[in-house]
């Protein structure tokens, strides 16, 4: 099986996916957690240019090819080995982060997104889209560490990147399942992802 975790910035999918992970394990399963972009080496040489606060591109599809290259190496190295030894992926945003933050965020067409989707050939089983006010993920993004590069873009920005996000979902239903986070425990949160995951699992 392959889970993806999406969400915006400090939407607790990374705790979400810790947690997850630490329970499928316990059952038996051969789990592989990984993330993107920067779930390969040369991922993280992406990664850390992508995420500097200091870095800017001169073209507008710069970021989005960067974010596909490391796609690419991420699913041929890492993703495709571990569901053909029967192993379940579990990633730390994947497609339908590009959809969100580059089509209705940075306004990059959909057609080319798509285009380029047909290149990694891999849609996972089920996504848990970790969702909450842009206010709240923001200032838990500020209270966790210095801000990246996207943690720093304006309001609007994460406003249209929610809204990508849930129009996605209401897109894909029965792949994509929609999991409030706002004033819930941590707890209470993995409960209800660990339901969705048993259902598809069965």
């Amino acid at each position: 099986m392959f889970i993806s975790f999406e969400g915006i910035e400090g939407s607790g999918k990374t705790t979400q996916i810790r947690l997850l992970c630490d329970a499928l394990k316990q059952s038996g399963k051969d789990v592989v957690m990984s993330k993107e972009p920067g779930g390969t080496a040369f991922g993280s040489v992406i990664r850390s240019l992508l995420l500097d606060p200091n870095q800017t591109f001169n073209h507008s599809h710069t970021e989005l090819m960067l974010f596909y290259a490391d796609r690419l190496e991420h699913v041929s190295g890492v993703i495709r080995p571990a569901l053909d030894r029967g192993a379940v992926a579990v990633v730390d945003r994947y497609m339908d982060s590009t959809y969100a933050y580059q089509c209705f965020g940075r306004g990059v067409s959909k057609e080319i997104v798509t285009t380029l989707n047909t290149l990694v050939g891999v849609i996972p089983d089920i996504t848990i889209l970790c969702d909450l006010s842009v206010e709240e993920g923001l200032k838990r993004a500020k209270a966790r560490a210095g801000l990246d590069r996207f943690e720093q873009e304006t309001v609007d920005f994460h406003d249209r990147v929610r809204a990508g996000f849930l129009e996605k979902a209401t897109q894909e239903p029965n792949r994509i399942r929609v999991v409030s986070v706002a004033q819930r425990s941590i707890e209470d949160i993995h409960e209800e992802i660990m339901q969705i995951i048993k259902e598809k699992l069965r």
